[in-house]
């Protein structure tokens, strides 16, 4: 059976002022029915820890839901953000787009 995987593509600075917005978007799209949301973050040029606070309340509100939310693309000052806030154990990161679609089809 093949699984629901919406993305939502992320651009620019991520912080208090649109972090509470990714959120809602983010459990917006679990209620559409994905099983899987890969958030790629590719485009972000930065983002604090009130964008990290937003990504877990999300995680945690899928979890839940039985619905997974995984990352891909992050840059440096994003990966740093997840290694010290030790969220890089917690969220499935990916280094990009494909190689997140090679190993949820190798799962499937």
């Amino acid at each position: 059976m093949k699984q629901a995987v919406k993305v939502v593509k992320l651009s620019g600075i991520i912080n208090s002022t649109n972090s509470q917005e990714l959120q809602q978007n983010i459990t917006q799209l679990q209620a559409s029915g994905a099983q899987i949301i890969l958030v790629d973050c590719q485009d972000v040029s930065f983002m604090d820890s009130s964008a990290l606070g937003s990504l877990v309340l999300a995680f945690k509100t899928l979890r839940e839901n039985n619905t997974r939310l995984a990352l891909c693309s992050i840059n440096e000052q994003v990966r740093i953000l997840f290694e010290l806030t030790g969220m890089d154990k917690v969220f499935e990161i990916f280094l990009n787009e494909d190689e997140f679609h090679q190993v949820i089809l190798s799962k499937n």
